[in-house]
């Protein structure tokens, strides 16, 4: 799909927000609060240029290995999201994805997460999709495992690729991560091959739409020959 702006799907790595509110002198959790505020900008600023998908990675494999008090504060977080957000979503026409593994969350958590799919399916608009328990190599790890228990051989990529979690999000045509860090940390290894990367040192919380702008701008300017 060709956009005004080139760009079909961006995916975010949303980098920093504990960073944020250590230097802000707040508590951890008000920069997770913060850096969803974030997001919604940057879902309205997806949607006035024309792009169809979102990719946030929102919460790591790796993240279960953080502090009780902070998983759960995530959690509470991510509660409070799935009970209040799905009526605004529609009315945005966001439509919302969970891509991961979901069998590590609570029954009562699963069951809100497709709540949510279901009653946001038609608000095509945008489509974010929510990278949750998430991780590259595990997801690859699954998809093989499917196609070994249904005795399949893995006849083309495409073939194989129908069977990741993120099926059918298009590939990334661009990825951005904030917070300094240059590197991917398990985002979408085999979605990424061709992507633009671009590495911010701010913050999460404090990516702007002038940023935003002008990450599009370069990207408008890049060839992009995939191997060509």
């Amino acid at each position: 799909m060709n956009t005004a702006s080139g760009v079909s799907c961006i995916g975010i790595i949303m980098d920093g927000n504990r960073r944020w509110a250590r230097a802000q002198g707040k508590q951890v959790f008000e920069g997770h609060a913060e850096g969803y505020q974030r997001l919604q900008d940057v879902l309205r600023w997806t949607r006035e240029a024309g792009i169809p998908h979102v990719v946030a990675y929102a919460f790591s494999a790796e993240n279960w290995q953080r502090s009780e008090e902070e998983v759960g504060y995530l959690m509470k977080l991510f509660r409070s999201i799935l009970e209040k957000e799905t009526k605004r979503m529609v009315g945005e026409r966001v439509r919302v994805r969970f891509v991961g593994d979901r069998s590590r969350f609570s029954a009562d958590l699963q069951t809100m997460m497709a709540d949510m799919e279901a009653a946001t399916a038609e608000a095509y608009e945008v489509t974010l999709h929510l990278l949750m328990s998430y991780g590259g190599r595990a997801e690859i790890v699954a998809a093989a495992n499917v196609l070994l228990e249904e005795e399949a051989t893995i006849a083309s990529e495409e073939a194989f690729a129908r069977n990741l979690w993120s099926y059918p999000m298009p590939d990334p045509d661009l990825i951005i991560r904030t917070g300094g860090e240059r590197r991917l940390s398990g985002f979408l290894p085999w979605q990424s091959v061709y992507s633009e990367l671009f590495f911010i040192d701010a913050f999460w919380p404090d990516f702007s739409r002038e940023a935003f702008d002008a990450i599009l701008a370069e990207f408008a300017a890049r060839e992009r020959r995939h191997g060509k």
